[in-house]
Protein backbone atom coordinates (compact mmCIF):
# COMPACT_ATOMS: atom_id res chain seq x y z
CA UNK A 1 0.00 0.00 0.00
CA UNK A 2 1.45 3.34 -0.82
CA UNK A 3 2.15 5.74 1.96
CA UNK A 4 0.06 8.45 2.22
CA UNK A 5 0.74 11.69 4.35
CA UNK A 6 -1.53 14.85 5.52
CA UNK A 7 0.10 18.08 5.62
CA UNK A 8 -1.04 21.40 7.05
CA UNK A 9 0.11 24.84 5.62
CA UNK A 10 -0.45 28.22 7.31
CA UNK A 11 -1.25 29.93 3.85
CA UNK A 12 -1.77 33.73 5.57
CA UNK A 13 -3.73 32.82 8.62
CA UNK A 14 -5.99 30.03 6.22
CA UNK A 15 -4.64 26.55 7.50
CA UNK A 16 -4.82 24.07 3.68
CA UNK A 17 -4.46 20.51 4.39
CA UNK A 18 -2.74 18.74 1.86
CA UNK A 19 -2.90 14.43 1.25
CA UNK A 20 0.35 13.54 -0.32
CA UNK A 21 1.15 9.74 -2.25
CA UNK A 22 4.86 10.10 -2.61
CA UNK A 23 6.67 8.19 -5.37
CA UNK A 24 9.52 6.03 -5.72
CA UNK A 25 10.48 8.15 -8.79
CA UNK A 26 11.91 11.38 -8.07
CA UNK A 27 12.66 12.32 -11.23
CA UNK A 28 9.00 12.51 -12.16
CA UNK A 29 7.16 15.86 -11.83
CA UNK A 30 4.85 16.13 -9.04
CA UNK A 31 1.10 16.63 -9.87
CA UNK A 32 -0.91 19.12 -7.80
CA UNK A 33 -4.73 18.12 -7.96
CA UNK A 34 -7.68 20.65 -7.32
CA UNK A 35 -10.85 19.20 -6.36
CA UNK A 36 -14.40 20.71 -7.55
CA UNK A 37 -17.35 22.54 -5.66
CA UNK A 38 -18.47 20.17 -2.56
CA UNK A 39 -15.33 18.10 -3.50
CA UNK A 40 -12.41 17.07 -1.62
CA UNK A 41 -8.96 15.37 -0.90
CA UNK A 42 -11.39 12.16 -0.73
CA UNK A 43 -13.25 12.97 -3.72
CA UNK A 44 -10.17 12.89 -6.14
CA UNK A 45 -8.93 9.51 -5.36
CA UNK A 46 -9.53 7.68 -8.70
CA UNK A 47 -7.20 10.15 -10.33
CA UNK A 48 -4.73 9.58 -7.95
CA UNK A 49 -4.89 6.18 -8.11
CA UNK A 50 -4.24 6.70 -12.28
CA UNK A 51 -1.50 8.85 -11.56
CA UNK A 52 0.54 7.57 -8.57
CA UNK A 53 2.70 4.85 -9.59
CA UNK A 54 4.71 7.15 -11.73
CA UNK A 55 4.84 10.28 -10.14
CA UNK A 56 3.67 12.08 -6.61
CA UNK A 57 -0.03 13.39 -6.24
CA UNK A 58 -0.90 16.23 -3.97
CA UNK A 59 -4.26 16.47 -3.24
CA UNK A 60 -5.31 19.80 -1.29
CA UNK A 61 -8.52 20.68 0.16
CA UNK A 62 -9.44 24.16 -1.00
CA UNK A 63 -10.46 26.85 1.58
CA UNK A 64 -13.64 26.07 2.74
CA UNK A 65 -13.53 22.27 2.06
CA UNK A 66 -12.33 19.10 3.12
CA UNK A 67 -9.68 19.74 5.88
CA UNK A 68 -9.37 23.29 5.74
CA UNK A 69 -10.10 25.59 7.32
CA UNK A 70 -13.83 27.69 6.63
CA UNK A 71 -13.03 31.34 7.59
CA UNK A 72 -15.89 33.81 8.23
CA UNK A 73 -14.07 36.21 6.47
CA UNK A 74 -15.13 36.33 2.53
CA UNK A 75 -12.15 37.63 1.09
CA UNK A 76 -10.20 34.64 2.48
CA UNK A 77 -12.14 32.97 -0.45
CA UNK A 78 -11.78 35.42 -2.88
CA UNK A 79 -9.79 32.86 -6.40
CA UNK A 80 -6.89 35.75 -5.92
CA UNK A 81 -6.59 34.74 -2.42
CA UNK A 82 -7.17 31.02 -3.74
CA UNK A 83 -3.95 31.48 -6.05
CA UNK A 84 -2.04 32.87 -3.01
CA UNK A 85 -3.31 30.22 -0.76
CA UNK A 86 -1.89 27.37 -3.59
CA UNK A 87 1.15 29.30 -3.11
CA UNK A 88 1.88 29.16 -0.08
CA UNK A 89 1.38 25.17 -0.22
CA UNK A 90 4.10 24.64 -2.75
CA UNK A 91 6.15 26.89 -0.84
CA UNK A 92 6.31 24.72 2.19
CA UNK A 93 6.21 21.34 0.62
CA UNK A 94 9.20 22.46 -1.57
CA UNK A 95 7.13 22.08 -5.09
CA UNK A 96 9.43 24.10 -7.78
CA UNK A 97 7.07 23.83 -10.86
CA UNK A 98 4.76 20.93 -10.16
CA UNK A 99 2.08 19.93 -12.92
CA UNK A 100 -1.49 21.24 -11.92
CA UNK A 101 -5.04 19.10 -11.82
CA UNK A 102 -7.71 20.45 -11.66
CA UNK A 103 -11.76 19.72 -12.23
CA UNK A 104 -14.22 22.48 -12.26
CA UNK A 105 -14.37 24.67 -9.47
CA UNK A 106 -10.48 23.46 -9.03
CA UNK A 107 -9.81 23.49 -12.73
CA UNK A 108 -10.64 27.24 -12.21
CA UNK A 109 -8.18 27.72 -9.22
CA UNK A 110 -5.33 25.92 -11.28
CA UNK A 111 -6.14 28.35 -14.08
CA UNK A 112 -6.11 31.20 -11.71
CA UNK A 113 -2.69 30.22 -10.17
CA UNK A 114 -1.04 29.80 -13.67
CA UNK A 115 -2.27 32.87 -15.04
CA UNK A 116 -0.82 34.75 -11.38
CA UNK A 117 2.16 32.58 -10.93
CA UNK A 118 3.22 31.45 -14.95
CA UNK A 119 6.60 30.54 -14.03
CA UNK A 120 5.40 27.80 -10.92
CA UNK A 121 3.65 25.40 -13.03
CA UNK A 122 4.91 22.97 -15.51
CA UNK A 123 1.37 22.48 -16.99
CA UNK A 124 -2.58 22.41 -16.47
CA UNK A 125 -4.76 20.21 -17.07
CA UNK A 126 -8.24 20.85 -16.74
CA UNK A 127 -11.10 18.88 -16.25
CA UNK A 128 -14.97 20.38 -17.00
CA UNK A 129 -13.55 24.09 -16.38
CA UNK A 130 -13.68 27.55 -18.14
CA UNK A 131 -11.62 30.55 -17.60
CA UNK A 132 -15.10 32.73 -16.14
CA UNK A 133 -17.80 34.59 -17.37
CA UNK A 134 -16.89 37.65 -20.20
CA UNK A 135 -20.22 38.57 -20.89
CA UNK A 136 -21.21 40.85 -18.06
CA UNK A 137 -24.84 40.17 -18.37
CA UNK A 138 -24.31 36.34 -18.19
CA UNK A 139 -21.66 37.49 -14.93
CA UNK A 140 -24.79 39.23 -13.06
CA UNK A 141 -26.73 36.49 -13.62
CA UNK A 142 -24.54 33.74 -12.06
CA UNK A 143 -24.12 35.96 -9.54
CA UNK A 144 -27.56 36.01 -8.75
CA UNK A 145 -27.90 32.41 -8.92
CA UNK A 146 -24.82 31.61 -6.60
CA UNK A 147 -26.21 34.21 -4.00
CA UNK A 148 -29.61 32.29 -3.96
CA UNK A 149 -28.03 28.84 -3.49
CA UNK A 150 -25.44 29.96 -0.84
CA UNK A 151 -28.36 31.67 1.00
CA UNK A 152 -30.27 28.19 1.05
CA UNK A 153 -27.73 26.73 2.04
CA UNK A 154 -27.32 28.30 4.86
CA UNK A 155 -31.06 28.98 5.57
CA UNK A 156 -32.27 25.16 4.59
CA UNK A 157 -29.36 23.18 6.11
CA UNK A 158 -26.32 20.92 4.08
CA UNK A 159 -29.11 17.79 3.52
CA UNK A 160 -31.48 19.94 1.81
CA UNK A 161 -28.46 21.43 -0.57
CA UNK A 162 -27.09 18.21 -1.10
CA UNK A 163 -30.12 16.83 -2.36
CA UNK A 164 -30.34 19.62 -4.67
CA UNK A 165 -26.73 19.93 -5.92
CA UNK A 166 -26.85 16.22 -6.89
CA UNK A 167 -30.18 16.64 -8.68
CA UNK A 168 -28.75 18.89 -10.99
CA UNK A 169 -29.32 17.77 -14.68
CA UNK A 170 -25.04 18.37 -15.21
CA UNK A 171 -24.32 15.28 -12.80
CA UNK A 172 -27.23 13.22 -13.85
CA UNK A 173 -24.69 11.10 -15.95
CA UNK A 174 -23.34 10.14 -12.71
CA UNK A 175 -26.09 7.72 -12.35
CA UNK A 176 -24.00 5.38 -14.47
CA UNK A 177 -21.50 4.96 -11.25
CA UNK A 178 -23.90 3.40 -9.61
CA UNK A 179 -26.19 3.65 -6.08
CA UNK A 180 -23.15 2.91 -4.15
CA UNK A 181 -20.75 5.51 -5.42
CA UNK A 182 -23.67 8.06 -5.10
CA UNK A 183 -24.74 6.96 -1.68
CA UNK A 184 -20.59 7.26 -0.61
CA UNK A 185 -20.48 10.57 -2.66
CA UNK A 186 -23.33 12.18 -0.66
CA UNK A 187 -22.15 11.00 2.44
CA UNK A 188 -18.78 12.71 1.98
CA UNK A 189 -20.58 15.96 0.81
CA UNK A 190 -22.72 15.94 4.13
CA UNK A 191 -18.91 16.07 6.06
CA UNK A 192 -18.93 19.86 4.68
CA UNK A 193 -19.57 22.66 6.13
CA UNK A 194 -22.31 25.06 5.14
CA UNK A 195 -20.42 28.71 5.84
CA UNK A 196 -17.74 26.86 3.75
CA UNK A 197 -20.02 26.13 0.69
CA UNK A 198 -21.89 29.32 0.86
CA UNK A 199 -18.59 31.49 0.76
CA UNK A 200 -17.21 29.86 -1.93
CA UNK A 201 -20.10 30.45 -3.63
CA UNK A 202 -19.89 33.80 -3.11
CA UNK A 203 -16.35 34.50 -3.14
CA UNK A 204 -14.83 32.44 -6.04
CA UNK A 205 -18.44 31.26 -7.35
CA UNK A 206 -18.15 31.38 -11.47
CA UNK A 207 -19.76 34.84 -11.42
CA UNK A 208 -17.80 36.18 -8.56
CA UNK A 209 -14.25 35.49 -9.90
CA UNK A 210 -13.06 38.29 -12.21
CA UNK A 211 -12.69 36.42 -16.32
CA UNK A 212 -9.38 35.06 -16.54
CA UNK A 213 -6.92 36.38 -19.41
CA UNK A 214 -4.92 33.13 -20.96
CA UNK A 215 -3.79 34.71 -24.10
CA UNK A 216 -0.22 34.81 -22.53
CA UNK A 217 -0.15 31.47 -20.82
CA UNK A 218 2.27 29.88 -22.22
CA UNK A 219 2.87 26.36 -20.09
CA UNK A 220 1.09 23.39 -21.98
CA UNK A 221 -2.54 23.07 -21.30
CA UNK A 222 -5.18 20.45 -21.86
CA UNK A 223 -8.52 20.69 -21.82
CA UNK A 224 -10.81 17.76 -20.45
CA UNK A 225 -14.42 17.36 -21.10
CA UNK A 226 -17.19 14.25 -21.12
CA UNK A 227 -18.31 13.49 -24.44
CA UNK A 228 -22.10 14.13 -22.89
CA UNK A 229 -20.85 17.43 -21.88
CA UNK A 230 -21.81 19.43 -24.45
CA UNK A 231 -21.61 22.93 -22.59
CA UNK A 232 -18.31 21.80 -21.92
CA UNK A 233 -16.57 20.13 -24.66
CA UNK A 234 -17.53 23.21 -26.88
CA UNK A 235 -15.62 25.13 -24.26
CA UNK A 236 -12.95 22.60 -24.62
CA UNK A 237 -12.48 23.21 -28.23
CA UNK A 238 -12.47 26.37 -27.93
CA UNK A 239 -9.74 26.86 -25.50
CA UNK A 240 -7.59 24.19 -26.77
CA UNK A 241 -7.95 25.02 -30.18
CA UNK A 242 -6.31 28.58 -30.03
CA UNK A 243 -4.20 28.77 -26.97
CA UNK A 244 -0.31 28.30 -27.31
CA UNK A 245 0.36 24.90 -26.26
CA UNK A 246 -2.70 23.73 -25.61
CA UNK A 247 -4.82 20.59 -26.54
CA UNK A 248 -8.54 19.46 -25.85
CA UNK A 249 -9.27 16.12 -25.20
CA UNK A 250 -13.19 14.48 -25.36
CA UNK A 251 -13.71 11.37 -22.67
CA UNK A 252 -16.16 8.91 -24.16
CA UNK A 253 -18.84 7.64 -22.11
CA UNK A 254 -18.72 10.75 -19.66
CA UNK A 255 -20.53 13.71 -18.54
CA UNK A 256 -19.39 16.89 -16.43
CA UNK A 257 -17.20 14.72 -14.00
CA UNK A 258 -14.99 13.20 -16.55
CA UNK A 259 -12.57 11.61 -14.04
CA UNK A 260 -15.10 10.23 -12.21
CA UNK A 261 -17.05 8.78 -14.63
CA UNK A 262 -14.48 7.38 -17.51
CA UNK A 263 -11.31 7.12 -15.16
CA UNK A 264 -9.10 4.54 -17.00
CA UNK A 265 -9.87 6.88 -20.23
CA UNK A 266 -8.84 9.88 -17.91
CA UNK A 267 -6.14 8.24 -16.71
CA UNK A 268 -4.67 7.57 -20.17
CA UNK A 269 -5.66 11.17 -21.09
CA UNK A 270 -3.28 12.71 -18.53
CA UNK A 271 -0.70 9.92 -18.64
CA UNK A 272 -0.14 10.68 -22.41
CA UNK A 273 -0.41 14.63 -21.40
CA UNK A 274 2.77 14.32 -18.79
CA UNK A 275 4.63 11.64 -21.36
CA UNK A 276 4.30 13.96 -24.24
CA UNK A 277 4.99 17.01 -22.08
CA UNK A 278 8.67 14.99 -20.33
CA UNK A 279 9.61 13.63 -23.66
CA UNK A 280 9.10 17.98 -25.41
CA UNK A 281 6.64 16.99 -27.75
CA UNK A 282 4.83 19.99 -26.13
Amino acid sequence: MKRVVSDFVDAGGVRIHSRIVPCALPEATPVVILHGFTGSTESMRGVVAELCETRTTVCVDLVGHGCSDAPEDIAAYSMSRCAEQLSCVLDALALERPHLLGYSMGGRAALAFCTAYPERACSALLVGASAGLVDPEARRERVGEDEALADRILAAGLEAFVSEWMAKPIFASQARLGDAYLSKSRTERLRSRPRGLALSLRGMGTGAMAPLELAGLKIPTCFVAGSEDEKFCAIARSYGGRLPNSRFEIVADAGHAAHLENQEAFGRVARRFYADIDAGRV
